[in-house]
């Protein structure tokens, strides 16, 4: 059985823009810094793993309880 929560999957993906954008970088900078292609999470269609948002939260030196924090999602 496919488990799917496109809310939340949307909620992650405009969270991962705002930290890129708020802090200046492009896509390609912050793919190229961390070895993670950001554009293919900012999109809302893959899931990302925990593994590469930890690699991108502390690239942005948020903890991952700041990048969820008020985040909503389909229960």
């Amino acid at each position: 059985m496919k488990h799917t929560n496109d809310k939340l999957l949307h909620s992650i993906a405009a969270r991962l823009k705002q930290l890129r954008t708020d802090r200046g970088y492009t896509q390609e900078e912050v793919t190229d810094q961390t070895g993670v292609n950001v554009g293919l999470y900012e999109i809302g269609t893959t899931n990302i793993t925990v593994i590469l948002l930890t690699v991108l939260c502390n690239f942005y030196e948020v903890t991952l309880e700041e990048f969820f924090h008020n985040m909503e999602y389909e229960k």
